[in-house]
């Protein structure tokens, strides 16, 4: 290979490590062509997968800031560049793996940090980000739900009472009025009381003038002794 087509072939192999969020490393020995063209169809938009030079890959993963990727750099290498959904990446390169055992996981690394076939496979066994997005947004709704029931709960207690004295006033019509009907009674017969000890008092006063006027006769008595006697 030309020098300048090293060169191009490195600088397309940093520019997939940086436009990635991460990468697989594996090894394709006894895949074949279909084989691989199946593996790449599987993937879908969540991976690229690209057959690549141990030696350039190397001069690319120096280039690009990426370490421990020597020693996975051994025999025929494929690199799963993962730019959509990692989960599902991880688990098409898991599942095509456990269908097509040729196929090996060597490792990678995801979000600047190395990781080997063990993590990805950790990876794969996670819920893809459509699951947890479908969980989140199951969990919002369930919480503005019960928001909304918190806030008309209050109302519908309002309502209930409102029928229940809705219903009351039905049965006794006196309860629109404030009970003004009923309320006169009491204060009559507290006031009865009171003209009873009224009336008690003016007779007890009419003895006395009775009693004022008895005594006139007895003193007009006693005048008429004395001018008998003079």
């Amino acid at each position: 290979m030309a020098r300048a087509e090293k060169q191009a072939a490195v600088a397309e192999i940093v520019e997939s490590f940086n436009e990635s969020a991460g990468a697989v490393l594996t090894e394709y020995r006894g895949l074949t062509v279909k084989e691989l063209q199946d593996l790449r169809r599987s993937l879908g938009e969540h991976a690229d997968y690209a057959v690549v030079k141990n030696t350039l890959t190397k001069l690319a993963a120096q280039e690009a800031g990426i370490t421990g990727f020597d020693e996975l750099l051994t025999g025929p290498t494929a690199i799963a560049f993962l730019n959509g959904d990692v989960v599902e990446a991880a688990k098409g390169l898991r599942d095509f793996a456990k269908a097509h055992p040729a196929l090996i996981i060597k490792g990678g690394y995801l979000d600047g940090k190395a990781i080997d076939a063990k993590e990805v496979a950790k990876l794969a066994d996670l819920e893809s980000r459509e699951v947890l997005l479908g969980k989140l947004a199951g969990a919002m709704l369930a919480s503005l739900q019960n928001a909304v029931f918190l806030l008309n709960a209050p109302l519908a207690q309002a309502a209930r009472l409102a029928g229940a004295l809705q219903a009351k006033a039905e049965q006794d019509p006196s309860i629109l009025a404030g009970g003004a009907g009923a309320a006169p009674e009491p204060a009559a017969e507290e006031a009865a009381p009171a003209a009873e000890e009224d009336t008690t008092e003016e007779t007890t006063e009419e003895p006395a003038a009775e009693a004022s006027t008895d005594e006139a006769p007895a003193e007009e008595s006693t005048e008429a002794d004395e001018a008998t006697e003079a």
